[in-house]
C-alpha cells in the first residue's frame, strides 16, 4: 500500500535566525506578477489553424523521422502545389467548381 506525502510545514524561525543581509521575499520586491503562456502570437500570422485528417501510415511515416513533422508534411504538400501550378492544372475541385457555374 502506498503511503499518503504529506508536507510539514517550516519551523517558525525566530528573530535571531533570520538573516539581516538576506530578508525573506516580499511582493514589493517580485514586481506583479507576468503570465506568459506558449509562444504567444505570431508576428506575420502566415499559418492558417486547421484541421486535416490523415491515413495512419503516413503520419506516422512523417512522425518517425522525429520533430518537426508537421513543417515536414507542409513543405510536401507545398511541393506538390508547386508542380501542380507549373503543370497548369490545379486540384480537382477547383474544375468542379468551374464546371457547376
Amino acid at each position: 500500500m502506498k503511503r499518503a506525502i504529506t508536507l510539514k510545514r517550516p519551523k517558525n524561525i525566530s528573530a535571531k535566525g533570520a538573516d539581516k543581509d538576506n530578508p525573506p521575499w516580499s511582493e514589493d520586491m517580485l514586481g506583479p506578477p507576468v503570465m506568459r503562456r506558449g509562444r504567444g502570437r505570431q508576428r506575420t500570422p502566415t499559418k492558417v489553424l486547421t484541421t486535416l485528417r490523415l491515413d495512419a501510415d503516413v503520419l506516422a511515416f512523417f512522425r518517425s523521422q522525429g520533430p518537426g513533422y508537421q513543417s515536414r508534411i507542409n513543405a510536401a504538400l507545398r511541393r506538390v502545389a508547386k508542380r501542380a501550378i507549373r503543370a497548369g492544372s490545379s486540384s480537382t475541385g477547383a474544375k468542379r467548381a468551374e464546371r457547376r457555374t
